[in-house]
């Protein structure tokens, strides 16, 4: 599910290939794009207000035009698995993707042709899930199948980077600040790190080749190696099966599910601003401040969640049907009730009309709205009276 910016459009990305356009005020279908892409479509991003790009497990994406949607603007080839997610840098107009063969890609739009658009190889690493750029585009966040959530801190998407040549930080649990080290801290880095280098196995802090650093700051493009804390998960290991970031960038929100596929929790982590302890280490880190567990209904498919717009409030898919969550009964700010041990999420309001598994859900940007998609097709408006 998403909304054109400043328009009222809803796109809907469709597992049988389709992308559905809907006018969310009055629930009109305006259109369908029938053969988008030639399998599942799995995310949809707009680029300003009238361009926008899916991606799909046919392993390409397409940009497309709402003034003429019978065709698209190009097609970008690049990928070599399924295309799960796409971000925009709004300032350099850079096309950010990346998908299940381990890759995230840069394409230049402001080169575009009916032919594609010049790209490169970003980043790798292994069992990589969700990817997403901070509001200011200063950090990339990255979550693994694995469990482990990986940071590019001073992001700097013009930059080439090879495999093996980002300076890691440290891998480590996001338990409490005290915990926050240097790169040259003893210890050894946690088993099944999902950095590698030519697939030959993890990636050890002595291969990295270390880039001259900024004056009084980290290198760009630092990387910093987590495994966020988790309730119910200890000494068995978790997925990070969904990513969303604040939209003011204070903090990250997971859904996490555990190996075995019996719990499944929904995850907030404060980003901990704060002057580097040495020049290469990195700037923030995560610290989990509220959670809640959540229906486990639909195991095995992956339930992607949103802040709305102004930070305040969380939807979370639930069953067949979606939460609103707080961080307190007044849905206050997350700065505003900051709690010194992880709390948990308040339940607001729970919204069931489907009679399936629900999916996804999505705020409108410009409206008092929620939309919800099930496993079945349907898809739900919700908006208060007043």
């Amino acid at each position: 599910l998403r909304s054109a910016p400043r328009r009222s459009v809803l796109t809907v990305a469709c597992e049988q290939t389709e992308v559905l356009l809907f006018d969310p005020i009055s629930s009109k279908h305006i259109k369908t794009l029938s053969e988008a892409h030639e399998d599942c479509v799995n995310n949809i991003r707009f680029l300003d207000n009238r361009l926008f790009a899916t991606c799909s497990d046919d392993t390409t994406i397409a940009l497309w035009d709402l003034r003429k949607l019978n065709t698209k603007v190009c097609t970008l080839h690049g990928h070599t698995s399924w295309v799960k997610n796409i971000e925009y840098d709004t300032n350099t107009r850079l096309l950010v993707t990346s998908g299940f063969d381990g890759n995230v890609i840069i394409w230049d739009t402001n080169r575009c042709t009916e032919d594609g658009c010049p790209h490169k190889k970003f980043f790798h690493t292994r069992f990589l899930m969700r990817m997403r750029l901070t509001p200011d585009c200063s950090k990339m966040l990255i979550s693994t199948s694995s469990g482990y959530l990986l940071i590019l801190h001073d992001l700097d998407l013009n930059k080439s980077l090879e495999v093996g040549s980002y300076p890691i930080l440290r891998a480590r649990r996001t338990t409490s600040s005290s915990d926050i080290t240097s790169s040259g801290s003893s210890g050894p880095r946690a088993v099944g790190s999902p950095c590698h280098q030519n697939n030959s196995g993890p990636l050890s802090e002595k291969t990295c080749s270390r880039p001259s650093q900024r004056e009084g700051g980290s290198p760009r493009n630092s990387l910093e190696v987590l495994t966020p804390e988790v309730p119910g998960e200890r000494d068995r290991g978790n997925c990070i099966t969904s990513l969303q970031l604040h939209p003011k960038g204070w903090a990250t929100l997971l859904r996490c599910s555990s190996n075995t596929d019996d719990q499944e929790w929904t995850c907030v982590y404060e980003f901990q601003e704060g002057a580097p302890v040495r020049p290469v280490s990195p700037r923030c880190s995560l610290r989990l401040t509220h959670c809640i567990e959540e229906a486990n209904v639909g195991r095995g498919y992956i339930k992607e969640l949103c802040f709305s717009p102004d930070g305040r409030m969380i939807s979370s898919p639930h069953g067949f049907g979606i939460r609103l969550l707080g961080f307190d009964a007044q849905c206050s700010e997350l700065v505003d009730c900051l709690p010194r041990e992880a709390s948990p999420l308040r339940e607001i309001r729970s919204l069931y009309s489907h009679n399936d598994v629900v999916l996804t859900t999505k705020f409108s940007p410009t409206h008092c709205q929620i939309a919800s998609g099930c496993l079945s097709g349907r898809v739900s408006l919700y908006q208060p009276k007043f």
